[in-house]
């Protein structure tokens, strides 16, 4: 039964964001105002394109408290002062709030550090999905001159120094401290940040009053504007991937054209990947600034307005982006402590 509902959910995202594709198009056609394109008030939650997250996911909670030791453990990086933490602070929404993070030695990162909010349920990780899991996205920051700079022999030989560790290690594994058992714990640990229960999952779970009249409204125009087309699933986002200018060339003209500005083509080498990315998340969006793989928005206000024109080709009054934002802060979920 759950195989067929997850079937039968799958295919009403894909005929809602064709729906929404061509509804767009036909707006584009026309020259009609896009409120003339989305239809009655919204009063409650139907078969809609997105799906609250999971109120428990089941964890070995064990592994979930080495997990955190490990994730704010400086001593994960080279000269013991960088720790997954320090560009994924859960008091931040999971970010570092900043445009580009600094690593080790104080040397700047290439690319907007995501939040970590939320990540078992992005279908790749990184921006240009180079990684298919949390454990093998956890190889990249640790080896990078810029961010960690380590390797998995000097962090193991580091660890094995702490008695503490060493009984956490032996107890979960039974097994000697590895790389692996390391990962292990760390992609536990992140699997526990997911943060259900935003007003908008409780909207998509039948409670009608837990969003106002005006963020009913925005989320008409964010279906309207053709938003969900790439924003939709679990996380609004981090299921699939999309050029970053449809619409208009955003790199070329923000100027100053970069390495990590290639995207997915970094990875693939093919030509249609130029500029391709990860779609993210839209949850607890409200709490991430900057915006974007190279943090060039500040504000979610600059970010709605940029994709509105260069990914939807689209113009939006001023009163449309703020009741756009009024929806995408009921995204914001509970951030559970971790004990």
């Amino acid at each position: 039964m759950n195989r067929v509902f997850k079937q039968r959910h799958l295919l009403l995202i894909i005929l809602f964001v064709l729906a929404s594709l061509l509804s767009l198009k036909w707006a584009q056609i026309n020259e009609q105002p896009v409120i003339a394109q989305l239809g009655p008030p919204i009063s409650a939650a139907g078969d809609e394109p997105i799906e609250p997250i999971p109120m428990q996911i089941p964890l070995n909670m064990e592994k979930v408290v080495l997990g955190k030791q490990l994730f704010n453990d400086p001593k994960l990086s080279k000269t013991n002062t960088i720790s997954c933490a320090s560009c994924h602070d859960l008091t931040m929404g999971g970010t570092d709030r900043k445009a580009l993070s600094v690593g080790i030695d104080g040397q700047l990162g290439t690319i907007n550090a995501p939040t970590v909010l939320n990540n078992s349920f992005h279908f790749k990780q990184f921006w240009d999905g180079r990684a298919s899991s949390l454990e093998e996205q956890i190889e990249g920051p640790i080896h990078a001159p810029n961010e960690m700079g380590s390797s998995w022999p000097e962090i193991v030989e580091k660890l094995r120094q702490s008695p503490e560790y060493v009984s956490a290690f032996d107890k979960l594994y039974e097994q000697d401290i590895s790389a692996d058992h390391i990962k292990d714990a760390i992609a536990t640990f992140e699997r526990a940040l997911y943060t259900p229960n935003s007003r908008f999952d409780q909207f998509l779970r039948g409670n009608t009053s837990a969003l106002t009249k005006e963020e009913k409204e925005g989320y008409r125009r964010f279906k309207g504007y053709g938003c969900v087309a790439c924003h939709q699933g679990v996380l609004l986002g981090g299921n699939m991937y999309q050029k970053f200018g449809v619409f208009g060339d955003y790199i070329k003209e923000r100027g100053n054209e970069t390495k990590a500005d290639l995207g997915r083509y970094n990875v693939t080498g093919k030509e249609e990947d130029r500029y391709m990315f990860k779609v993210p998340s839209l949850r607890n969006i409200s709490l991430t600034a900057p915006y974007f793989h190279d943090g060039s928005a500040e504000t979610l206000d600059k970010a709605v307005k940029v994709m509105v024109n260069y990914q939807l080709g689209r113009e939006a009054d001023q009163k449309d982006i703020d009741l756009i934002i009024q929806f995408l802060k009921t995204l914001n979920g509970e951030i559970k402590e971790v004990a």
